[in-house]
């Protein structure tokens, strides 16, 4: 900011200045605590009047999370686009899609390790509101991200297709390499006022997170877990091995430092996040913001972000392979160690198959089903539960898929710092937000 835009920029009003003031986690811990009250306060049974109340704060969870969702593929369009025309190098992005498809790996032959150290049998019951299709086939999951490939840019970013939109960006941005910097300019532009967009919405996320906890309790109750305690205490125990062991050993392997720095502050600032809006997708803008932050180099960060929000699945693989183990103890199969290896492999290539939106791992348990010949009511008996117990695992699921993203994204740079023997900070700010205002 130049001395003539300090002398006309108006000062902010005093509340909101002191709003800015507070961290995002204490703001949004803060919103997570008054939901929790609000549905503790307003039943499903209480007056009209209350529940009036009680849908005007839905409201607030529901506009912030098709906020980002709307945004998002906007923000991941136009800043795919401008970071490859303006690309020098090819970077770190390598080492970036290995530690994503590696780790994915990983998750799913943990998760099968632990479903053979820890069985649990499913008590299962016919499930007649589950309705949704399931894909038939490894072969129709690859055939839907083909096809989602080649699929008309303006329907993909209609339907916040990822895949399509990746890939008119990337042709786009690489057509657009050779143009004058007038061009160029004008994309730089449109990506920083996306993102500053970007920055507005998730300035309000505390309002957005007190309406989506307020939704969930007053809705599925505080105890509805216990009946499936067992199931979530094993999905979520695998994901954190992934989280807090196995990721930041990837990391060690790397930078050869103490990695948890930035697991930590992954976990943190990205996780938190998308546990509450449980969409990989919508919590794009939020990774954007974070390794802003950081001070990674936006060439990069730009590409693998919403790269990362489609093929780094580790906590989609998590919940297709202890959901399927789970149904095989139930119906009393036996697993060899090779077919183990082969649902290891197949949980990790239908976990780049989800969706990338809430619950969408679910309906690939019945693919990796199909690997035992089982029968398809007991494999939707199976996603039935996954939908009861997914409040809590799909959020772990996301957290732990999002906030991964930025860890190997950041990973893969800082690697390539040290190889070139430049300094940095592992997880910590490259900057402060001020400087960069």
């Amino acid at each position: 900011m130049d001395e003539k835009q300090a002398q006309t920029a108006k000062p902010k009003h005093p509340i909101i200045a002191a709003y800015n003031k507070v961290s995002l986690i204490k703001k949004i811990i803060v919103g997570l605590v008054i939901g929790v009250i609000l549905a503790l306060l307003i039943p499903q049974d209480a007056p009209e009047w209350a529940l009036g109340i009680g849908e005007v704060i839905s409201l607030l969870g529901t506009l912030f999370v098709s906020a980002l969702r709307a945004v998002a593929p906007i923000l991941v369009f136009f800043l795919v686009i401008s970071a490859l025309m303006n690309a020098k190098a090819a970077g770190s992005m390598k080492t970036v899609i290995v530690l994503y498809i590696l780790s994915t790996l990983i998750a799913a032959l943990v998760a099968v390790i632990a479903s053979f150290l820890f069985p649990i049998e499913l008590t299962l019951a016919v499930a007649d509101d589950v309705t949704q299709e399931s894909p038939s086939g490894i072969g129709e999951v690859l055939s839907a991200i083909v096809m989602n490939i080649v699929a008309n840019p303006v329907d993909a970013l209609m339907n916040a297709n990822f895949i399509g939109i990746l890939t008119w960006a990337i042709v786009l941005g690489i057509a657009l390499r050779k143009s004058s910097d007038n061009v160029k300019d004008v994309f730089t532009w449109i990506s920083n006022a996306v993102s500053t967009v970007v920055r507005w919405v998730i300035n309000l996320a505390p309002f957005g997170i007190m309406g989506l906890v307020y939704t969930s309790v007053s809705q599925s109750g505080l105890d509805i877990f216990v009946e499936y305690g067992q199931l979530i205490l094993l999905l979520v125990g695998v994901m954190l091995v992934i989280a807090l062991i196995t990721n930041p050993l990837m990391v060690f392997a790397c930078t050869r430092e103490n990695p948890y720095p930035l697991v930590l502050r992954c976990l943190k600032d990205s996780g938190i996040t998308a546990f509450f809006t449980r969409s990989s997708a919508a919590n794009i803008p939020i990774n954007m913001e974070l390794c802003r932050k950081l001070g990674l180099d936006k060439d990069n960060y730009s590409v693998s972000i919403p790269l990362g929000a489609t093929i780094n699945m580790a906590g989609a693989a998590i919940t297709i392979t202890v959901m399927t183990m789970a149904a095989v103890h139930t119906v009393g199969l036996t697993v060899d160690p090779l077919t183990a290896v082969i649902l290891c492999v197949l949980a990790a290539v239908s976990a780049c198959g989800a969706s990338g939106v809430a619950g969408g791992s679910l309906l690939l348990i019945p693919l990796a089903c199909s690997l035992f010949g089982m029968d398809t009511t007991v494999a939707m008996e199976v996603v039935a539960i996954g939908f009861i117990i997914g409040v809590i695992q799909d959020s772990c699921e996301t957290a732990l898929n999002s906030s991964s993203d930025v860890l190997f994204t950041a990973t893969a740079e800082y690697m390539k710092m040290r190889q070139e023997g430049k300094e940095y900070h592992l997880g910590k700010d490259a900057y402060s937000l001020d400087e960069l205002d």
